[in-house]
C-alpha cells in the first residue's frame, strides 16, 4: 500500500490533523510500528503511547485535538482502522470455488449459487446450502441441515444433523455444532444415556471461535440469537439460549437450560449453573462462577458470583488472612498470659 494521509482519511470519513500529504507504507500496532506506518489507539489510556510511537500517523477518536504526529480523528478509531486494513492491506487467501471433486455430496442437496466446498467436504443427504457460501476442506455437514447464504465455515467443522445456521455466520476450525448433550440418568450405579433429540439454531451474523462445541437440546432447541459472538473454546450446553450480540470469551463454559440474555458479556473463564437466567446487559468478570440468576445490567465476579465491589471487598479480606492469622496468634497468646496471671493471683 502507498496512500498520502488525506486519501485515507477520505476512505475512512476522517479528519486529518497535521500533515496531511504524508505517505503511508503500512500498517502495524502502535508498539510495533516503524516509519512509514499508521496505528491507531482506541482507548484513552492509551494516549501515551503516541509520545513514543514511530508511527507515521494515528488514527484517533475525535477527542483527541492534538498531538506529536499527524492523526486522523474518528467516530470510533477501532472500526476506522479495520476499514482501512480491509480496503489496503493484500489479501492473498484464495477462497475455494466450486465442489471439489473430492468432496462427497449426497443425495436431494440444494446447492445455491456461488457456493464453494472445499477439498474432502462430506454433505450428507437433503442437505440445503445457499448462495455465497464456502465450506472448507474437510468440514462435515449432517442430514436435513440447512445453512444460509454468504457463510464461512472453515476447515473440520462438524456441523450434525438437522441444524439450521442462518446468513452471515462465520465458524472456525475444530467447532462442533449438534453434538450430543451430556444427558444420564443413573440407575442402579450405571448411567443411562438420556436421547438428544432436539436440535441447535444459530441466528444470523453469528460468529464462532475455533474448537467451541454446542450441543443438540434435549427436546427443543439450543438457540444463539443473532450478533453474538463466541471466543475459541467455549462449551454451551443443550437446551442453553444465548440473547443478541452477546459476546462469550475463551473457555467459558455454559451448563444445560440457561437462559442468557442479550448485550451480556461472559468474560474468559467464566463458568454458569444450569437453569438460570443471566439478564441483559450484564457483565460476569473473568473465571466468575455463577450459580444463581443475575439480574439486567448487573456486573458479578468471583466464586460464587457476587457483585463485583462486594466480590472486591471479599477478596481483599482474604488477602489480609495471613496477617489476621498473625494478629489472632497474638491475641490468643496475650489471653494465654492473662489467664495464667488471674490465677496465679487467686492460689
Amino acid at each position: 500500500m502507498k496512500k498520502t494521509l488525506q486519501e485515507i482519511a477520505a476512505m475512512i470519513n476522517g479528519e486529518v490533523v497535521g500533515d496531511k500529504d504524508i505517505v503511508v507504507t503500512g500498517v502495524c500496532g502502535i508498539k510495533e510500528a516503524q516509519e512509514g506506518d499508521i496505528t491507531f489507539i482506541a482507548n484513552s489510556r492509551y494516549l501515551s503511547l503516541m509520545n513514543h510511537t514511530k508511527a507515521s500517523a494515528i488514527i484517533t477518536s475525535k477527542d483527541v485535538k492534538q498531538a506529536p504526529k499527524p492523526i486522523i480523528r474518528t467516530d470510533n478509531p477501532s472500526i476506522a482502522f479495520a476499514k482501512m486494513v480491509s480496503l489496503l492491506a493484500p489479501n492473498e487467501v484464495k477462497r475455494p470455488k466450486g465442489i471439489h471433486p473430492t468432496a462427497v455430496v449426497g443425495d436431494k442437496v440444494k446447492v445455491g449459487r456461488n457456493v464453494a466446498i472445499g477439498p474432502h467436504v462430506v454433505i450428507e443427504d437433503n442437505v440445503e446450502i445457499k448462495e455465497n457460501t464456502i465450506l472448507y476442506a474437510g468440514a462435515y455437514v449432517g442430514h436435513h441441515t440447512r445453512i444460509g447464504k454468504d457463510c464461512l465455515i472453515y476447515p473440520y467443522v462438524i456441523i450434525r444433523e438437522r441444524i439450521v445456521i442462518g446468513n452471515r455466520v462465520v465458524i472456525h476450525g475444530g467447532t462442533v455444532i449438534g453434538s450430543d448433550g451430556f444427558g444420564f440418568s443413573t440407575v442402579m450405579g450405571v448411567h443411562r444415556r438420556i436421547p438428544q433429540i432436539g436440535n441447535v439454531i444459530i441466528e444470523d451474523d453469528v460468529e464462532i471461535g475455533a474448537n467451541v462445541t454446542i450441543d443438540r437440546a434435549r427436546f427443543d432447541k439450543t438457540l444463539i440469537k443473532k450478533g453474538t459472538k463466541i471466543d475459541n473454546l467455549v462449551q454451551i450446553a443443550h437446551n442453553v439460549i444465548i440473547g443478541e450480540h452477546s459476546i462469550i470469551v475463551a473457555q467459558s463454559g455454559i451448563s444445560g437450560s440457561t437462559t442468557i440474555g442479550k448485550n451480556v458479556t461472559l468474560a474468559g473463564q467464566s463458568g454458569v449453573i444450569g437453569h438460570i437466567t443471566i439478564g441483559d446487559n450484564a457483565v460476569v468478570a473473568a473465571q466468575a462462577g455463577v450459580t444463581k440468576s443475575i439480574p439486567p445490567k448487573s456486573c458479578v465476579s468471583g466464586y460464587p458470583a457476587q457483585p463485583h465491589r462486594m466480590a472486591k471487598r471479599i477478596n481483599a479480606c482474604v488477602q489480609n488472612l495471613p496477617e489476621f492469622y498473625k494478629r489472632i496468634k497474638a491475641l490468643e497468646e496475650e489471653l494465654e498470659k492473662l489467664k495464667a496471671c488471674k490465677e496465679e493471683k487467686h492460689k
